[in-house]
């Protein structure tokens, strides 16, 4: 067997005073998403699909909200780190699907800009990295708005 998946999932609230970050792209909105990094919900669950794949752990083990350098960083940076990981495991990436789930604001602009940092920072080709959004028709705290979730699957193979 050579193949081996990953599910990861994130979740944040919104704020006011706070920045929307989606897969690394500046999202013009009223609020944004609160966390030790930018809370980038996308990039957080596709860092944790990886990692679970590979059997090395999740985001909060490899990079601590407890630790200080990762405060405010972009989760871009985290995610080409968590590429490296799965590289020196002994793994190429094979493709992300991810979904994010989000009442407002109107996602579906800026995706193919989300899809192409993903792929970008993962060095693998666009084509490899599929993204969504979708509503929860009022339900729950995405639904409400009071905040963003995302899931995200990922297929690795041994290299």
């Amino acid at each position: 067997m050579g193949f081996k998946a990953g599910l990861g999932y994130d979740a944040h609230t919104l704020d006011a005073g706070a920045a929307l970050v989606l897969g690394g792209v500046r999202v013009p909105y009223a609020r944004g998403l609160v966390g030790h990094s930018d809370a980038d919900v996308l990039t957080h669950a596709t860092i944790d699909s990886l990692l679970g794949a590979a059997g090395l752990g999740d985001i909060g083990r490899r990079f601590p909200d407890t630790d200080e350098s990762y405060r405010g960083i972009s989760s871009l940076i985290l995610l080409k780190k968590t590429a490296a990981l799965i590289r020196r495991a002994g793994y190429r990436i094979g493709n992300i699907d991810a979904v994010i789930i989000a009442e407002r604001p109107k996602l579906a602009p800026f995706i193919p800009e989300m899809e192409a940092n993903v792929a970008k920072a993962l060095k693998i080709k666009k084509r490899r990295v599929n993204v969504k959004a979708t509503t929860e028709e009022g339900l729950g705290f995405t639904g409400d708005g009071s905040g963003m979730s995302a899931k995200a699957v990922c297929v690795i193979k041994k290299a």
